[in-house]
């Protein structure tokens, strides 16, 4: 269900105003007041204002759908039960089979990536933290990297001592070890140079990200290890269910859109249900 904000009707002669929140949406007699959608617009972020307005209002109609059918088929009867409610419905309504194994067999071989250990490093560091908008100090943390680079290259074994002195990272609690970097949780300039090291090995540079400038110290490298079919079948078969779970309930949202009265929104012409927000999720 695509939900696009339609303003009230305005004089030709007024000035345009802002979209939001200058009216109450009503769905099936029920009113969500401006000031409701207004409020939830903090649990949707957006690149502008409107776009936020739009989401929260979808996310509240959605949720009033779903509220309205939970009471209209016994599963609710005092607003303080309305999760409750939801899941009640949900479960009654949504079936899904479980997927066959030849299903399974191609969810798996399609998409390796999500199956097995991913690539991981062992790594300390130091970071001289720096504002990437500010070059002045930008230029100064490398120049104090750099000097610390050339002790630390000279003897190794004393980054726990200059981490706990000099990086401005929380790990310097920790003597500067960052513990397991798994593939894909660090910004990639890290990990690019993470992946070029030997265990053991002082990175020779200074390693610069939007953080900073951070000196770096590999201890063990573990390469990624694929997992074969039937290591993976349970989360394999977790994947599908959850995938045909989720578009089932975006097909049932749209049923009870289209069977809904709603006032102050154009829904998309196909009725697209979006159930990929935190209400269905």
């Amino acid at each position: 269900m695509t939900v696009r904000f339609q303003p009230p009707p305005q004089k030709p002669a007024a000035p345009a105003d802002p979209a939001w929140p200058e009216h109450d949406v009503v769905v099936n007699g029920t009113t969500i007041p401006a000031r409701d959608i207004a409020a939830e617009m903090q649990h949707h972020p957006a690149a502008c204002a409107e776009i936020a307005w739009e989401n929260a209002a979808r996310a509240l109609v959605i949720r009033r759908l779903l509220l309205d059918a939970a009471r209209a088929g016994g599963h609710a009867e005092a607003e303080d039960e309305e999760e409750d409610a939801i899941d009640a419905l949900l479960a009654a309504e949504i079936r899904i089979p479980d997927p066959d194994d030849a299903a399974a067999r191609r969810w798996h071989a399609a998409h390796p990536e999500r199956f097995g250990t991913p690539e991981a490093w062992d790594a300390s560091h130091i970071l001289i933290a720096a504002d990437p908008e500010v070059p002045e100090e930008r230029a100064a943390a490398r120049a104090r990297a750099e000097a610390l680079l050339v002790e630390l290259t000279a003897c190794p074994g004393r980054l726990p001592e200059l981490a706990r002195l000099h990086s401005d990272c929380p790990s310097r609690e920790e003597a500067g070890h960052l513990g397991r970097i798994e593939r894909g949780s660090s910004v990639s300039e890290f990990e690019t140079m993470l992946a070029g090291l030997e265990p053991g090995q002082v990175c020779p540079v200074v390693v610069e990200t939007r953080y900073g400038m951070h000196l770096v110290h590999l201890h063990q490298h573990t390469p990624r290890r694929a997992a074969e079919f039937e290591e993976a079948r349970r989360q394999v078969v977790r994947d599908l269910r959850h995938a045909a779970w989720t578009a089932a309930v975006r097909q049932y949202i749209a049923v009870l859109a289209a069977r809904a009265t709603i006032e102050g929104f154009t829904l998309g012409a196909d009725g697209e249900a979006r159930a990929d927000g935190p209400l269905v999720n």
